[in-house]
């Protein structure tokens, strides 16, 4: 065959199959598009995956999971900690804790107050978002003007609580927050039960919402397995990329419409670098050319900072051991039997939003209970392995910013990350406040009579320099990089974007990852990044409305597993 004919041309050309690279494939493809998304990681398909408690087998090592380590953190006294990157179709969605958090609408709010000066402007209020939101959910519980319950999206209450969860929420409210029924509801203060990403003990990612219901759609190729090198740019125009197979074998595929990049935060800007795009003199380092100068790429990485709390319980409470030995045989027998247990936990289920020193202002702090004790490779021989309590809490407005920049010119080098998680005095101080509020949780009826000791922080000196000193130890990323590749108006040069998710001075060519986000929304990451892979899909067909059919047919609430696996 000629090299003509062994051209391959699609309408559009997806660069990353996770969260937001679904839902715009789904979308796009729905409306007649030709979509090829390609995917860098696995199938999602695995056991482990799809039961909400799996991921903690494999959070500490495995093929689904990539792991950025950090540059020295000089504010940390020089510690290197980890940010995981999910390297499966679904990418976040399908190895997540699964919470479905929104964020507030001041958040987007907040966007429009950044963006509404540009020309062409489409909005990003919570007005223009939230039809996002409600038309992919599929809650179990909500069915108004803040929730829908057709979408694909299978969003439920939590299978099984833990009595160390219900203790949690009731210390909570004993200390004077509000008992709040929905986080995404009218405002996030208070304590209570999250919803999750999941049905009957079956993981609601959007490889499964959104993909697999088009298995059969001729209109979508998902390739795994294909790493794309570079984007392929003529006369200032993206017209293709470049990805390697998992044989090794390079393959350039060109576009009829436009390329979209949604590879994360992380990768994103990597990949926009070595494809010519971005800070000039950084390129030049590294023997690239540069075709476009934007300086703001791989600036304003924003993470949101966790730092636990530990306490080890006096008696058999929480979930110790529950997934090893014959706890794990008798908790899948139940399972099987009977359809209830605590394989239905996606291992947190209660959670709060505080403001520490001004309970009536917005929160500035998320809390998660862990009804475990959880080691890892920081606490690790520092608390006892045995049934115990982990909170962790999170400033969910960080003021911090970091960087991603090219380790070199070879696409198989991981870049260099600098999360500087803390860095901001008011980010610390933010920390230290959340750290104090809720080691009195540990010490308020119901939770004190079931609690030994307080392991970490030491309960004994609670001063800001020995809580800081506590903090820089362990904090850590919350899995939610953002803001790498923000939108932004003509007049900031920092902007990589416009408010339509183009990257400036390149026809063609959009990304529709959290990298878009201006600011971080307050609150767990993943739905806000399927929300951004619908609206680039409605900027890219125009549509001023977005309804349930756009994302295609609904499985089964179960995700019926024969259906076939996407390649």
């Amino acid at each position: 065959m000629t090299g003509e004919a062994m051209t391959e041309r699609f309408d559009y050309i997806i660069v990353g199959g996770g969260s937001s690279g679904s839902v715009a494939a789904a979308r796009l493809v729905n409306e007649g598009r030709r979509v090829l998304l390609l995917e860098g990681g696995y199938s999602h398909r695995h056991p482990l995956l799809d039961m909400p408690p799996g991921i903690f087998k494999m959070i500490n090592g495995s093929k689904y999971m990539r792991y950025h380590h950090t540059v020295p953190q000089e504010h940390l006294d020089g510690r290197v900690h980890d940010i995981p990157q999910a390297n499966v179709l679904g990418g976040g969605s399908s190895v997540n804790a699964q919470v479905y958090m929104r964020g507030r609408p001041s958040d987007y709010e907040e966007w429009h107050e950044m963006l509404h000066g540009e020309n062409d402007y489409p909005g990003w209020s919570w007005a223009d978002v939230l039809p996002h939101f409600r038309t992919m959910e599929g809650n179990n519980r909500f069915y108004n003007d803040l929730h829908g319950a057709d979408g694909p999206l299978l969003v439920s209450d939590p299978g099984h609580i833990n009595d160390m969860s219900r203790w949690f929420v009731q210390a909570i409210q004993a200390l004077g927050e509000p008992f709040n029924p929905d986080f995404n509801g009218p405002t996030q203060r208070g304590v209570g039960f999250y919803q999750f990403m999941n049905r009957r003990g079956r993981r609601s990612s959007a490889a499964y919402a959104f993909l697999a219901p088009l298995a059969d759609n001729p209109n979508l190729v998902v390739r795994l397995q294909s790493r794309v090198r570079r984007i392929e740019i003529e006369n200032g125009r993206a017209v293709g990329v470049t990805y390697r197979d998992a044989h090794g074998a390079d393959h350039k595929v060109f576009a009829d419409g436009e390329v979209i990049v949604a590879s994360g935060a992380l990768v994103t800007p990597q990949l926009l670098m070595l494809s010519g795009i971005g800070p000039a003199d950084q390129l030049r380092e590294h023997g690239i050319d540069c075709i476009a100068d934007l300086p703001g790429i791989g600036e304003n990485l924003i993470d949101h900072p966790e730092v636990p709390l530990i306490a080890k319980a006096n008696g058999p409470y929480g979930y110790y051991k529950q997934g090893v030995g014959w706890r794990m045989l008798l908790n899948g027998i139940h399972f099987r039997l009977f359809g209830s247990g605590p394989i239905l936990s996606a291992g947190v289920e209660a959670g709060a939003f505080v403001n520490p020193t001004d309970p009536n202002a917005e929160p500035t702090i998320q809390a998660f209970c862990v009804p475990i004790i959880y080691l890892d490779r920081d606490t690790l021989g520092l608390v006892d392995d045995t049934y115990g309590l982990t909170i962790t809490t999170v400033v969910v407005k960080p003021k911090s910013r970091g960087y991603v920049r090219l380790r070199s010119g070879n696409p198989d080098d991981m870049p260099l990350v600098s999360p500087n998680l803390l860095r901001h005095p008011d980010d610390a101080r933010a920390m230290i406040d959340a750290q104090r509020f809720f080691i009195r949780a540990f010490q308020t009826t119901p939770l004190k009579e079931r609690i030994e000791r307080i392991s970490i922080p030491d309960p004994s000196d609670l001063s800001d320099e020995a809580i800081m000193k506590h903090c820089r130890r362990f904090v850590k990323t919350n899995y939610h990089p953002s803001g790498t590749c923000r939108m932004g108006t003509a007049s900031d040069p920092m902007a990589v974007l416009d408010s339509r998710l183009r990257v400036r001075g390149i026809e063609n060519l959009r990304v529709c990852d959290l990298s878009a986000m201006p600011n971080i929304n307050a609150g767990n990451t993943n739905a806000p990044a399927m929300m951004m892979g619908s609206r680039c899909a409605e900027l890219l067909t125009e549509h001023a409305t977005v309804s349930t059919s756009q994302f295609g047919p609904r499985l089964s609430e179960r995700h019926d597993m024969s259906v076939s696996t996407l390649s």
